[in-house]
């Protein structure tokens, strides 16, 4: 789900949120840039990092929220104004009537009891109802961009294509649009400045970036390993042959998906991707691998088992025309083998730490999803 939808979601049932966002990390610190949290008046979602910094951000955002959104009598700016004077250290207030940003620096030492020792740059974005016109059109874009300036107050900007250019973007930020949508730069949060003293923009993806993964099975160990997957760098998909298979309730990451044939529908995924493989059925599972190897485009494929598991199915697998080079690219058992045991909760672990391994090697997973 994009960033953008969970803000008009936010806010269409609590009225008003605040996004905090890291666009600034030098030295050691909690967090990266991009990573965010949402702030409402009576409940906070996702994090910076913990600690003093986040406290002192949850207590400005609630500031902000109630100068800037209880009283829309007065100016934003002049009401941003005085909450930056009551709350003691921060920059100029960056905010007009049809943006309501604010960006403030965070030394993390002994001012906030940190012993990061790293320096913090916070930009504060308030949604409300006005904010949120445009964010559903904008968030249908999940391959675009978000730009906007952080010392100014236009609405946000979506770029979609590469060759686009708009007078209002300077040359630095129009040059990062085309390189992250042309592929020749990761699309990952980043602030851009167009020289010394220009002001600088914050771009990022509508959608965090998200590695395909196929979960084959909804029995207990697959209910386990979606669980812990949540907020992890993966597009789940999770498969099984009927709806009464899975849970009740599918979290937000995962999409359900009912096959008769699995194997099927493992030969129509899009390649480079992460497969794990643990349904009821050896048969099942079987099929499955045939299907994948077959095409032997996948990034990564995990069959539950033990050895004597694996030196079985290889034996079927080369008897149905596997050769070795792809019969070695199967991996049984899964997960870590430092994380050993049996409970589905403790596989689930496992799994999920050799996925995000993995992913840290291919260079897919430098920023998960905030």
């Amino acid at each position: 789900m994009s960033w953008l939808t969970e803000i008009a979601d936010e806010v269409a049932e609590h009225g008003a949120v605040v996004r905090v966002t890291v666009v600034r990390a030098d030295g050691s610190t909690p967090r990266e840039v991009g990573a965010a949290m949402y702030v409402r008046a009576d409940a906070v979602r996702g994090t910076i990092g913990g600690g003093a910094l986040e406290l002192a951000a949850i207590s400005h955002a609630h500031a902000l929220l109630k100068d800037g959104v209880d009283d829309g009598v007065r100016p934003l700016a002049h009401t941003v104004a005085e909450s930056l004077n009551r709350s003691g250290e921060g920059s100029d207030p960056i905010s007009t009537p049809q943006s309501r940003r604010e960006v403030r620096d965070f030394p993390l030492g002994p001012s906030l009891g940190q012993c990061c020792g790293g320096f913090v740059r916070l930009l504060f974005e308030v949604f409300t109802p006005r904010e949120c016109d445009r964010l559903p059109a904008i968030a249908d874009h999940s391959d675009g961009l978000v730009l906007r300036p952080l010392d100014g107050g236009p609405p946000l900007h979506l770029a979609a294509d590469r060759k686009e250019h708009r007078a209002e973007w300077p040359l630095a930020v129009t040059r990062a649009v085309h390189d992250m949508l042309s592929g020749a730069r990761p699309r990952e949060p980043v602030l851009v400045r167009d020289g010394k003293g220009a002001p600088a923009w914050l771009v990022e993806p509508v959608s965090p970036r998200r590695h395909p993964l196929y979960i084959y099975g909804a029995g207990h160990v697959g209910r386990a390993l979606v669980r812990v997957l949540e907020g992890l760098p993966f597009a789940v998909t999770w498969v099984d042959t009927s709806a009464d298979r899975f849970p009740e309730a599918i979290p937000q990451y995962a999409r359900r998906e009912i096959s008769r044939d699995p194997a099927a529908f493992a030969d129509a995924t899009a390649g480079d991707a992460f497969h794990i493989v643990l349904t009821y059925s050896h048969a099942l599972d079987l099929a499955i691998c045939l299907s994948l190897l077959k095409r032997g485009d996948f990034r990564f494929l995990g069959l539950i088992g033990s050895t004597t598991k694996r030196a079985r199915f290889i034996k079927r697998l080369s008897d149905l025309g596997i050769g070795q080079a792809r019969l070695a690219r199967l991996t049984c058992p899964i997960g870590l083998p430092v994380i050993a045991g049996k409970e589905p909760a403790t596989i689930a672990l496992s799994v999920a730490a050799q996925l995000m391994q993995l992913a840290a090697e291919a260079g897919l997973a430098r920023r998960a999803p905030a």
